[in-house]
């Protein structure tokens, strides 16, 4: 590829991904998240909560009269704090949404996975040390939703790395397939320099 193209294109991927260590001659080729039916569900779940602690301060302000002034401040002060703590919630498990992230640069692969706010781990796999990379949709909601799980296995010490919930569609996975195969090719540096 030509060297003025490789930067341009590392200068782009510097400016949308400024978090993320690239080389000089590195550029992201992909960059996927978690399914949106994830955040859907976030949002589903924080909302449902909202409505029941909505719909507990209603009960207590029709049912004013069985409480004295005391009880009433007491119930409307933990309905508050069930309400801030639903707000708060949702608010940690759309970080957790944001911070899981996979990208395949023409280099390698750099999955940035979040289990909570204070546990985060990066894994950065050569691209030639990829052998199979595989796409799996386990049941009808993954069909209907279009996400699932991102294999990749690499070579020599069998590890293996998951992307759940992953948005990746056939196209993309055949894509970042060609990318890896291309890696492995004998000679590639020298095809490159031609």
């Amino acid at each position: 590829m030509d060297a003025n193209l490789v930067k341009i294109r590392h200068d782009r991927s510097k400016k949308d991904f400024p978090f993320l260590t690239l080389d000089e001659d590195e550029y992201v080729e992909f960059a996927f998240k978690r399914a949106r039916i994830c955040l859907m569900m976030i949002m589903l779940c924080v909302s449902l909560g909202l409505i029941v602690i909505l719909l507990a301060f209603l009960a207590v302000l029709l049912g004013q009269e069985m409480l004295d002034e005391m009880g009433k401040n007491f119930l409307f002060i933990i309905l508050a704090a069930l309400l801030a703590a639903a707000g708060i919630v949702g608010l940690v498990a759309l970080v957790i949404y944001r911070g899981n992230r996979l990208f395949v640069t023409n280099k390698h692969v750099i999955q940035m996975i979040m289990d909570s706010p204070v546990s985060t781990s990066i894994n950065i796999i050569d691209l030639f040390s990829v052998e199979d990379a595989s796409f799996r949709q386990d049941g009808i909601m993954q069909k209907l939703f279009h996400y699932g799980t991102l294999r990749l296995a690499t070579v020599g010490d069998e590890t293996t790395y998951t992307f759940k919930y992953s948005d990746i569609s056939p196209a993309d996975l055949k894509a970042v397939t060609e990318l890896i195969t291309k890696a492995k090719e004998p000679g590639r540096k020298d095809k490159e320099e031609d």
